[in-house]
C-alpha cells in the first residue's frame, strides 16, 4: 500500500535508497523497528518540524517557495513526506521511520480523519505561502 498524498505531474519514481544505518546500531534491531506498523496498519502520522532539515550536508529547500524551515514531516510506513506552507510536498527517501521516531518525541496526539484535513487543520495547504509562523 503506498500513500499519494497529491497528485503531481512527475512521472518517474525516485529511486530507492536504503537508509545508512547508524554508528553503533544492530541491524537485526533496526530492521524490526522499519518494519512495525506505526500504531497500527495503515497509520499515517505528522510532525510539525520548525527547523532547518539537511540532507546530505545540503539544506533542504520547497521548490515551489524556496523556503528553507518551517516543515510538516508526514509518516506512513517506511516512507516519509516532506510538506511546506506553500503546499508543495515531496517524498524524501532520506528520512527513515527511525529518524522520524527520533524527532518526534512528544506524547501530545491530535488525530485527524484524513491527511487532507490534517494539513489544513496544521497550515499546511497552501493558505500560509510565504511566512513562517514560530
Amino acid at each position: 500500500m503506498t500513500l499519494v498524498l497529491r497528485a503531481t505531474d512527475h512521472t518517474t519514481e525516485p529511486a530507492p535508497v536504503l537508509p545508512a544505518l547508524l554508528a553503533g546500531t544492530d541491524p537485526l534491531l533496526y530492521i524490526q523497528n522499519e518494519t512495525q506498523p506505526a500504531d497500527g496498519p495503515g497509520a499515517t502520522r505528522c510532525l510539525s518540524h520548525p527547523q532547518e532539515l539537511a540532507f546530505g550536508g545540503i539544506p533542504a529547500m520547497c521548490s515551489g517557495c524556496r523556503a528553507r524551515r518551517d516543515w510538516l514531516l508526514i509518516n506512513h510506513g517506511r516512507n516519509v513526506w516532506v510538506c511546506c506552507r506553500c503546499g508543495d510536498q515531496w517524498l524524501e527517501p532520506e528520512i527513515s521511520r527511525a529518524d522520524f521516531d527520533a524527532l518526534s518525541g512528544t506524547p501530545d496526539v491530535t488525530n485527524y480523519p484524513s491527511v487532507e484535513q490534517a494539513l489544513t487543520a496544521l497550515g499546511f495547504d497552501g493558505a500560509f505561502a510565504g511566512t513562517y509562523l514560530a
